[in-house]
């Protein structure tokens, strides 16, 4: 009886730990998916996005264009918070904000100067596949521009 409650004991004590590891659905390599997305003009394309766990922070790296065709790198390592962290290699923002609404929702705003210049929500897919950003940023004139960003987990 010792033996079986034993036994019964550990079995349960694994599952809950498999269960506190599990992974995040946000980590992994994100690819763009041009053809479904409708990008906002005179915006950065991201066309790749690494999110990693490092420590008790994640990091976000993403290899991106300008409008100019030109290859950009973006870092950012963080907290999903709500609480700005710097980023770097991206001309139009300095500190980038992530704040999990659930474990497949997120939002995040981007900053220049103290000043709010995009938002996003992004929701991974049940089946952890695609990842869609609705984003809304201020062009260098002042005007508000939307957009929808579709990504393949890769």
């Amino acid at each position: 009886m010792k033996t079986r409650t034993i036994l019964l004991t550990l079995a349960m004590y694994f599952v809950a730990a498999a269960v506190c590891l599990a992974q995040d659905p946000n980590i992994g390599t994100w690819k763009l998916n041009e053809a479904k997305s409708q990008l906002p003009p005179a915006g950065l394309k991201i066309g790749t996005m690494v999110v990693t766990a490092e420590g008790d922070n994640m990091k976000v790296t993403q290899d991106a264009t300008d409008k100019d065709g030109k290859p950009i790198r973006i870092e950012w390592t963080g907290k999903f918070d709500g609480k700005d962290y710097t980023v770097t290699g991206n001309p139009a923002v300095d500190s980038r904000s992530y704040k999990k609404i659930d474990d497949r929702t997120m939002v995040s705003t981007g900053t220049k100067g103290g000043k709010v210049v995009t938002s996003a929500r992004s929701v991974v897919s049940a089946d952890g596949k695609t990842r869609t950003v609705h984003v809304t940023q201020t062009d260098s004139a002042g005007k508000k521009v939307t957009g929808t960003v579709v990504y393949d987990k890769q």
